[in-house]
């Protein structure tokens, strides 16, 4: 699937997985660091002291604000899953994006190679992205992005439906390494998000989680061209 050109104001699924399927989170602090990741490279007056420090140091997950930032993009919501990870992605500046994803990349890439003693790459190529071309498709993905920690609780429920939805709802609101919680209630990403696109297609919290939880197999059919599956 050849990669779109991004545009500013517009948002972008973007998907990697590690090299041959392989884990790229081992531990707690992996997913950590690549949450840190995700607030400190999106940083256009990032330096390059800073940045090469980032790269390979085991840094604190704890955002520092009180730096001089202005982002690259908007980071919408986010899923951490063992094998690959899904970002949405508004573009703030020309070449964001792009920017954005070749900094994390490297970082993480260094920092896990640095951490477990190997060499070469982490990820499968480039990472892939597909541009969101209406706002149904936008709140849909929203909730497949987030739905996707299921996996490892209920690994058919893309093909099968979702049998106890009690027991999915809490799976997910207890899922450490997604943008979920933040939506519904239980903040623990505040500095890295962006929230305000929400407020224009749901009212409140609970509509949202709402949303979430009336996904049916036919959602996930109509919209495989977003979901990379």
């Amino acid at each position: 699937m050849p990669r779109p050109s991004f545009a500013n104001n517009h948002f972008y699924h973007i998907y990697n997985r590690g090299v041959e399927k392989r884990k790229i989170f081992m531990s707690d602090t992996d997913h950590l660091r690549f949450i840190h990741g995700l607030f400190e490279f999106n940083n256009r007056n990032l330096t390059f002291n800073t940045l090469r420090s980032l790269c390979t140091a085991v840094r604190s997950p704890t955002p520092n604000s009180g730096k001089s930032r202005r982002v690259l993009v908007d980071i919408v919501s986010f899923c951490l899953m063992p094998n690959h990870f899904h970002l949405l992605l508004m573009q703030r500046e020309t070449g964001g994006i792009s920017k954005f994803m070749q900094k994390l990349g490297t970082g993480y890439t260094n920092y896990f190679n640095t951490k477990y003693k190997r060499n070469g790459v982490l990820l499968q190529g480039k990472f892939k992205a597909i541009a969101v071309r209406n706002d149904t498709y936008l709140t849909h993905l929203s909730r497949y992005i987030h739905l996707n920690p299921l996996d490892l609780t209920e690994p058919k429920w893309k093909e099968n439906g979702i049998s106890n939805w009690l027991k999915a709802k809490n799976s997910l609101e207890i899922y450490k390494w997604s943008s979920y919680g933040d939506y519904v209630g239980k903040p623990r990403y505040t500095k890295i998000l962006a929230h305000d696109f929400l407020k224009k297609y749901f009212s409140a919290r609970r509509e949202y989680a709402s949303f979430v939880q009336s996904w049916t197999n036919k959602t996930l059919y109509a919209m495989k061209e977003l979901t990379l599956e």
